[in-house]
């Protein structure tokens, strides 16, 4: 069911459009419990972003570890004039998952005549307060919103949307968090919701030294730590949780054979806790699995791209090569 609010509403007024698809929400205390009852133990990173959480990790990208965003900007910094190209004028930037205000007005500002903005996002108050407030600042824009889950696909045709080429905007290294097939399939319901001439700009992590990406996610302030660990602040508080986070430590591993960074808890001494009233217990040393952030090479990008049914037509990486972004556009074989 989908609810769409045209034009002026009294609720959203700076707002062409809301559309709200009512996706289901998460359910913390069954997928917590899951996770704790499994071998090993996880937690899904989805509920790291309380806005405790959110403002912690606000403050690990601007850390001297943490060269994610700081090394995005300054490469949409760089190759905005050719962005403007492929694009062309009258473009129309569509942004499931929105992110950084910042990262979306460097695109915007780089492109030609863009027509319109649409942000895409699961939390519908963060989502509306984010736009509203970008149309303020962009009032030529035709600004929208979709409150839905975007690793569902995208469902655009019904929108007022103007017309113009569809940029889907995907930075960060979000394509990451996924495992593989996982990738694969967000990246495949962005395709099938594609047209012949739209195209997709998206970050990727790049695979680099571990020391360089171990440090990245265990910086030496330790607010990834404290990040990590307010998952365990939010289970006591949200879910009846009695983990002592004093007896846990953040840690941060490269895992060469999955290519990817995994964020754990460990327990510094064996402890029993509850959760929801049901009875868990930590052996010294067992871990919490939190989180992955996969990294890519050129390569590997290329080849999960193009399982998806992508070509990629253009990437750029900063000189260190630590981050790249890629151009890609539906195969019209796929």
């Amino acid at each position: 069911m989908t609810d769409l609010t045209l034009g002026q509403s009294p609720v959203h007024a700076a707002l062409d459009f809301f559309d709200d698809q009512h996706p289901p929400a998460g359910d913390f205390l069954r997928d917590v419990l899951t996770g704790l009852a499994a071998t090993p133990k996880s937690i899904p990173p989805v509920y790291f972003y309380d806005a405790a959480g959110s403002a912690l990790f606000d403050q690990i990208t601007g850390l001297p570890e943490y060269y994610v965003t700081r090394t995005e900007l300054a490469l949409l910094d760089r190759i905005g004039p050719e962005l403007a190209d492929l694009a062309g004028p009258g473009a129309v930037v569509i942004e499931p998952g929105s992110g950084s205000s910042v990262k979306i007005r460097k695109l915007l500002d780089a492109l030609d005549s863009p027509a319109g903005y649409v942000g895409l996002d699961i939390s519908g108050e963060h989502l509306i307060a984010a736009c509203e407030e970008l149309a303020r600042d962009y009032p030529d824009l035709h600004t929208g919103a979709i409150c839905a889950d975007f690793t569902t696909g995208l469902s655009l045709d019904h929108l007022p949307l103007p017309q113009g080429r569809r940029i889907l905007f995907f930075p960060g290294s979000t394509i990451g968090n996924f495992e593989p097939d996982a990738a694969r399939d967000v990246l495949a319901g962005f395709r099938q919701g594609m047209r012949a001439g739209d195209a997709i700009l998206i970050g990727a992590d790049r695979v680099k030294s571990p020391a360089t990406l171990e440090a990245a996610y265990d910086d030496a302030q330790g607010v990834t730590a404290a990040f990590n660990l307010n998952l365990v602040d939010r289970i006591n508080a949200e879910l009846k949780g009695t983990l002592d986070p004093s007896q846990l430590k953040h840690v941060s591993v490269w895992n060469a054979d999955k290519s990817r960074i995994e964020m754990h808890l460990e327990a510094l001494e064996p402890q029993k806790f509850e959760v929801g009233g049901q009875a868990f217990s930590l052996a010294r040393g067992e871990r919490i699995h939190t989180e992955n952030s996969h990294k890519f090479t050129p390569e590997s990008f290329q080849t999960l791209a193009r399982s998806a049914g992508f070509d990629v037509l253009r990437s750029w990486s900063d000189p260190a090569e630590l981050f790249s972004l890629h151009w890609l556009e539906p195969n019209a074989k796929a």
